[in-house]
Formats: C-alpha cells, sequence, structure tokens
C-alpha cells in the first residue's frame, strides 16, 4: 500500500509538470492538439521496448475482444478525451474552471462503484469528497471573475468523464496486460485518435521547430516536447497505473487531486507563478480529503489458513489452505 501510494504521488508530480512545460511550446506556435499528439506518440514509443519485454508469455491476451476493448476505452476516454476536451473547454472557459470541472472525475469514480458495483460511500468518504473539492476550490481561485459557458461546461465534464475512465479502466486487472503495456498501447489508441481530430479540423494542429525558454534557460524546441512525451506521458501513465492497481480506483483517484497542487508548484518554478497563500491552503485540504478516502478503505479481508491434521485411518489429511491464494492462470 505504502508503494502505491509512492508511485500515485509520483505519477501526479510528473504529470503536473505538464501544464508549465507546454506553455514553453504553446509559446513558439504548437497548439495543443499537436502538442498532445506528440506528446503520447513520444510516450508510447519510449514504452514499445519494455512493453514488449512484459509481454513474453502473454502475447495470447492480445487475441482477446475483452482486452483490446479496454485498451480502446483507455486510449479514447481516458488519453486522447481527457485532454481534448480539456483544451476545448479551456476555449470557452476560464483555465481554473475547466480544471475544476475536469476533477470532478474522483467523485464520478464514487458514484460509478456505488451504481454499478454497489460500493455505497460511508460517511468519511463523503466528507473526504467534500473536504477534497473545497481545497480544489482553492487552489484554482474560481472564486474570482468566472467565465461561464454552457458549451464550455459540458466539454469540461467530458473531461472529467475521461479522467474517471482512466482511474476505472486502469483498476481493472482483468484483460491481463501488465501496466506498461497497457500504458503504451492506451497512448497509441490516443495519438491516433487526437491526430485524426486535428486532420478532421475538430482542433487547430500546428507546430514550430523555433527555440523556446523554460525557466528562463533557452532551450531547443525538441527538449520540453522530449520532457512532455519521456516523464510527463510514458513514465506518469505506468506509475499512474501501477498505482491505482494497487490502491484501487477510489483512493487512487483522489490521490490523483494533488496533481493539481503540483501544477501549481511547477508553474512556480519554471513560470515565476508565485501559489497565493489560498491555494496552498487548498493543497492542505486536498490531502486532508485523501488521508479521510484512504481512512475509510475497509480492512482487507484476514488470511485463513487451516493447519494440517493427521487424517483417520482410511481418510485425507486436510491440506493447509488460504484464503488469498491465486488460481493457477488459464
Amino acid at each position: 500500500m505504502v508503494i502505491g501510494l509512492l508511485l500515485a504521488l509520483i505519477s501526479a508530480f510528473t504529470f503536473g509538470s505538464s501544464g508549465a512545460v507546454a506553455k514553453s511550446v504553446f509559446a513558439t506556435g504548437w497548439s495543443p492538439a499537436a502538442t498532445v499528439t506528440t506528446r503520447m506518440a513520444l510516450g508510447a514509443l519510449i514504452l514499445s521496448v519494455p512493453a514488449a519485454l512484459a509481454m513474453r508469455g502473454r502475447w495470447h491476451l492480445l487475441r482477446r475482444g475483452r482486452t483490446w476493448l479496454h485498451v480502446g476505452l483507455f486510449g479514447v476516454f481516458a488519453v486522447a478525451g481527457a485532454q481534448l476536451f480539456y483544451f476545448l473547454a479551456v476555449s470557452h472557459l476560464s483555465v481554473g474552471v475547466a480544471l475544476m470541472l475536469e476533477y470532478l472525475g474522483p467523485i464520478l469514480v464514487v458514484g460509478w462503484l456505488w451504481l454499478v458495483h454497489g460500493q455505497r460511500p460511508r460517511r468519511l468518504t463523503l466528507i473526504g469528497g467534500v473536504i477534497a473539492m473545497a481545497g480544489l476550490l482553492l487552489i484554482l481561485d474560481v472564486l474570482g471573475d468566472v467565465q461561464v459557458s454552457t458549451i464550455g461546461v459540458i466539454f469540461g465534464m467530458c473531461a472529467a468523464v475521461g479522467l474517471a475512465v482512466f482511474f476505472i479502466l486502469a483498476a481493472d486487472e482483468s484483460n491481463g496486460l501488465p501496466p506498461i503495456t497497457f500504458s503504451a498501447l492506451g497512448m497509441a489508441v490516443g495519438t491516433v485518435v487526437v491526430s485524426l481530430a486535428g486532420v478532421v479540423g475538430i482542433v487547430p494542429f500546428h507546430a514550430s521547430t523555433a527555440d523556446t525558454s523554460v525557466a528562463g534557460i533557452a532551450v531547443a524546441w525538441w527538449v520540453p516536447v522530449l520532457w512532455l512525451g519521456a516523464v510527463a506521458a510514458a513514465f506518469a501513465y505506468a506509475t499512474g497505473i501501477m498505482a491505482t492497481r494497487m490502491l484501487q480506483a477510489k483512493v487512487a483517484s483522489f490521490v490523483g487531486l494533488v496533481e493539481v497542487l503540483f501544477a501549481v508548484l511547477w508553474a512556480w518554478a519554471l513560470l515565476g507563478e508565485m501559489p497565493a497563500p489560498v491555494q496552498l491552503l487548498g493543497g492542505l485540504l486536498i490531502l486532508a480529503g485523501v488521508v479521510a478516502v484512504k481512512l475509510d478503505e475497509p480492512s482487507p479481508a484476514p488470511v485463513v489458513e487451516l493447519e494440517a491434521t493427521e487424517a483417520p485411518a482410511g481418510e485425507v489429511a486436510v491440506a493447509t489452505a488460504s484464503a488469498d491464494a491465486t488460481p493457477e492462470p488459464a
């Protein structure tokens, strides 16, 4: 569990860098769609070799329809959809409101687990959710001059659905794919989807090879692009999926809220945007909400072992058994 929390925080930390780093390429003429496509393509390429190595002895999984259904849904909604709809929301709303809408995803995860799996949220989970959302409001400082657009709100909610799908599918191990392989395939599908969105004109699609500046240092255009693909995509998605499988969807989604705090800190370090005291308070509230949700997790079922006993004549001895024994793979 500790490893899962650590991986989730590392994933949130690396994901949080994407906004501040992407700003450096936006300034040279890159469109959001081109940036997202390049980021996903690089991430999929970087993970391709380790993803293939992780599939040794499991290539038969790619013949299952369920596997490709999961990969397709993850690539379309969690990778392409979450990012594309967020950028569309930003074109109609302030960045703060758009982010607030997208990060309603954890609330959608709780609702999904309740409606589909009957996991009714307990009181502490509800309290933690309210505290975390309040903290998110403070970090994004949406209580100021807010723009309101119906279509923008719709796009923002679609981005929230994409974020919720990320946590739900990342926690589902039924397809049998290793996390790193699932990440690579999902990013490959996302690359195709966003590319098509740019080709058909849903979003502007253009790039530039002009030099840019990161944290006041002049660098070649490929430096921030490589960071976005290698760190903020390949590494972030792989660690995020591994963490979600360890923590499960609900807890992982609330830990993911910390990404917003990390995004503020990255903007402070790279762009000189000093976070306001109210944003720091919001970060503490998010952490408090995550702790509340984590404390509300049910305790794991105790391991039951039956000690071997001496069998009477004509009977077979009872073998030692464990409640958490796992069956042999088919």
